[in-house]
């Protein structure tokens, strides 16, 4: 279950690649979100949770709001506006920096996390990566790079939200009012920079498949994940998600692979790795 989450994460980024072809970020964003909430609606439905669904956004509509806007809202068109800029592989290798920026936000408002030694190292070392990749891009596309590192930290800061304040409330709950909510936020530009013709049935495919699998099935998959083999094996998927983008970058669109995009990368999930405490040093034994 865990290489199949992480096959259709990392896929994700090679259709929004796509997508961009023949729309707009803000369409884009728009229609994924449609197919996102229709969706986990049928989840919902068929699980006989409605009346549940509707309780939790009555009891809960403002942070549900800032959630949906730090953690869908925004980065999803940060990321769509980056990829018209920047390689597909590329956005995966920036965006997987969230768990660092989950390390430097809780060093300043989750005492509980706050992190030193080898896992401030694992810190420091992630955003040597960012900022070799960031160095790495031509110049005219400094700003797409810069806009999926955003990504990344909005992810990381809706996380330590959503973890303090939504705690509660059951996970699909959460992703279903976040995608409706964000969806009527960008329903106005969504629709109002639709094309003026039919935009070619790649680029609507890459649509449904950005709101159907990616979205609505992949939280399913993420979710009996997480009750199933715990939460620390679920977030494994970070460290799957960015080389299978990049493969499917290279294969399916073309997109080459450079030296620092290898390093750039490795420096990223290593420090990944650190920075959450995934990579200890052993202890040698006591002597006896």
């Amino acid at each position: 279950m865990l290489v199949l989450l992480a096959a259709i994460w990392g896929s994700s980024f090679m259709f929004i690649k796509v997508a961009d072809r023949g729309l707009h970020p803000e369409t884009l964003v728009f229609g994924r979100l449609v197919f996102a909430v229709a969706t986990l609606a049928v989840i919902m439905v068929l699980g006989g949770r409605v009346r549940e669904t509707g309780r939790a956004l009555c009891t809960n509509l403002g942070p549900l709001l800032l959630a949906a806007i730090l953690n869908v809202a925004i980065p999803f068109w940060l990321l769509a506006w980056g990829e018209t800029r920047v390689d597909s592989g590329s956005a995966a290798l920036l965006q997987a920096s969230a768990p660092i920026f989950t390390a430097v936000f809780a060093l300043f408002f989750v005492h509980s996390e706050r992190v030193s030694g080898l896992r401030l190292f694992g810190v420091l070392l992630g955003f040597g990566g960012v900022a070799l990749l960031v160095g790495a891009t031509p110049g005219g596309s400094v700003l797409g790079a810069l806009a999926c590192v955003a990504t990344g930290g909005f992810y990381a800061g809706a996380a330590l939200y959503t973890g303090r304040r939504l705690r509660h409330v059951p996970p699909l709950m959460i992703s279903f009012w976040m995608t409706a909510l964000a969806a009527i936020l960008w329903a106005p530009a969504g629709l109002a920079r639709l094309p003026g013709s039919w935009p070619g049935w790649k680029v609507v495919g890459s649509v449904v498949a950005l709101g159907v699998p990616a979205l609505g099935i992949a939280y399913v998959l993420y979710f009996a994940l997480i009750t199933q083999a715990g939460a620390v094996r679920a977030m494994l998927v970070t460290y799957l998600v960015p080389p299978l983008a990049l493969a499917y970058g290279a294969l399916i669109l073309g997109e080459s692979i450079d030296a620092s995009d290898v390093f750039g990368a490795l420096l990223i999930l290593v420090g990944v790795a650190l920075g959450a405490g995934r990579l200890r040093a052993r202890r040698a034994p006591a002597p006896t």
